[in-house]
């Protein structure tokens, strides 16, 4: 293995660290701050749309507030503004610190990010005033699209030429998945954008491009820099050797190979073989997941105290915890005969949530709670809070999944008896419905108390060197008046 903090007990040397992480500080605090307030303005539209259901004329006289509005910019917030740019702004410290190279160009990094936050301004504005694609996860309209592209692009070809002027040439298995993931946005966002919006296909054609999109997006793409972080920070919090690479290995390649195929329903209106393919690489991703967790069992067997007393670390055991059920719950809903019953449930919510919520947020929290002290030199103002963060948002996750899995397979029991009315379903998951209500809360308030952690550590490091900077440039004009 080639981990720096494994296989090289000394490390490199305390300064060329601190030149590494001082070159991609500036990209790093306008990727994470803006991740994190999106996080926050993500929350509000979800609580929006979800207090819908308890009291329909919430917000009923405005339009741009309607639950079919909200909803989506709900999850484009916090999937393209928040996953891709904590995603994006993860990949740039390990590669960095992997490459033992210095980011030269940070400038067009925070370039980028500036592009791609007014790619996501303009879409959720978009959404919001009905100028919404359509397809799930891909609501933004084509003008946003664009710089969004444009903005992950510059991002991306600095992270690409970072690595390729790296000073470490062997390779580490978390470079596999970050390198794949760099690519793999830029091919399946450029190609929905060609076959749905710019030369839009016909028919169940387009069914079809949208369901492979998001499920590259939110099981690929995340996938990848998820596991990614996982890889590199497990071990490198333990202080001990991945268990094996070869199961690192296994675990890449299906990934690649049979992850972009799944994500379309069996009960799809589009030739039989479609769905039938779509199941069989579903299914196939259950060797992934058993790959991943027999190889950090075998890590992590004799770290239990270490993974108890590390903020970061627990974070990073959630979000490997949150894969595997996500996984399961995916390959237990394309089952035919579990299928069947919950496609139109409010099962397929709960994994969505467990996917990119339970998983992927969570392992960008631990890697940012632990990244943000690297690159400023200090510790978050109050470590309790951090710990608070950890316990408000795993009890709302929790109350989230949990209670709509349960609900969605009461609701598609009961979608299968002819004799039960539809209204007597509905409100049969109200009680489920107010568990995640409540999960939801408790996720918003965590995701402010995240944004308010990293605002404290920022005004700390900032504000000394602002009024150094101040008293540089104005010596000379108090010294020129003290002399008159």
């Amino acid at each position: 293995m080639t981990d720096a903090p494994s296989l090289h007990p000394k490390g490199p040397r305390l300064d060329v660290l601190t030149e590494i992480d001082a070159s991609c500080r500036l990209p790093l605090f306008v990727l994470f701050l803006s991740a994190a307030a999106w996080l926050v303005i993500g929350s509000g539209f979800e609580l929006i749309a979800t207090i819908k259901f308890h009291n329909p004329n919430f917000l009923a006289d405005h339009a741009w507030l309607t639950y079919g509005r909200v909803r989506p910019a709900y999850l484009d917030a916090v999937i393209y503004g928040f996953c891709l740019q904590a995603g994006l702004g993860v990949a740039l410290w390990l590669i960095t610190r992997l490459g033992r190279t210095a980011e030269t160009h940070p400038w067009m990094i925070s370039v980028g990010a500036a592009l791609f936050n007014i790619g996501v301004t303009l879409g959720i504005l978009g959404i919001l005033s009905g100028d919404a694609t359509g397809f799930e996860i891909f609501d933004f309209p084509q003008y946003a699209a664009v710089f969004i592209f444009l903005g992950y692009l510059m991002i991306s070809i600095r992270l690409l030429v970072t690595f390729h002027r790296r000073r470490e040439r062997l390779l580490f298995v978390s470079q596999w998945f970050l390198l794949a993931a760099l690519f793999w946005f830029p091919w399946i966002y450029s190609t929905a954008g060609l076959l749905l919006l710019s030369f839009p296909v016909r028919g169940v054609v387009q069914a079809i491009i949208a369901w492979w999109f998001s499920n590259n997006l939110l099981c690929v793409w995340l996938g990848l820099m998820g596991l990614a972080a996982i890889f590199y920070f497990i071990p490198k919090l333990t202080n001990t050797e991945l268990h094996s690479r070869y199961l690192a290995l296994l675990t890449f390649w299906f990934i690649l190979f049979f992850g972009s195929w799944g994500g379309i329903p069996n009960s799809a209106p589009v030739p039989a073989w479609i769905p039938a393919l779509s199941t069989v690489a579903t299914v196939l991703m259950i060797f992934p997941i058993i790959s991943i967790a027999l190889n950090f069992y075998g890590t992590l067997k004799e770290q239990r105290v270490k993974a108890a007393s590390n903020v970061p670390l627990r974070f990073i055991c959630l979000g490997l915890l949150g894969f595997i059920v996500s996984g399961l719950m995916n390959v237990v809903a394309v089952l035919p005969s579990a299928g069947d019953v919950v496609s139109f449930s409010w099962f397929t919510v709960a994994r969505v949530h467990a996917n990119f919520y339970g998983f992927f947020s969570f392992v960008m929290f631990g890697a940012i709670y632990y990244i943000v002290p690297q690159i400023t030199g200090l510790e978050f103002t109050s470590p309790k809070w951090v710990r608070r963060h950890l316990w408000i948002v795993g009890l709302g996750i929790l109350l989230v999944v949990l209670p709509l899995a349960i609900g969605g397979l009461v609701q598609g029991l009961k979608l299968r008896d002819p004799n039960a009315a539809f209204m007597d379903i509905s409100k049969s998951t109200l009680m489920f419905l107010r568990a995640s209500t409540l999960g939801d809360l408790l996720i918003a308030f965590g995701h402010i108390i995240f944004l308010i952690n990293l605002l404290g550590v920022l005004k700390r490091f900032s504000e000394p060197r602002a009024l150094a900077s101040y008293a540089a440039a104005t010596a000379n004009l108090f010294h020129a008046e003290a002399k008159t």
